[in-house]
């Protein structure tokens, strides 16, 4: 009887041991994630003011060469 408690002691150890490793993992991912919505969110803004520059950086290539003429 004592050496089946031991190894289902050593067994609770390992399990409670894989438990703490896996939920640590999974909260990793979690923030992953996070960060990678905001990433995502971020980089559509930065699109958009590219976008916006190259639109004024046409108009005022059209303006000066136009006042060149």
């Amino acid at each position: 009887m004592a050496k089946k408690s031991k190894l289902r002691n050593a067994a609770v150890k390992i399990g409670s041991a894989v438990g703490k490793v896996d939920a640590t993992a999974h909260k990793a991912a979690q923030k992953a994630a996070k960060a990678i919505d905001v990433a995502k969110l971020e980089l559509n803004e930065v699109t958009k003011q590219v976008d916006a520059l190259k639109k004024q950086l046409a108009k005022s290539s059209k303006r000066l060469k136009s006042a060149l003429k």
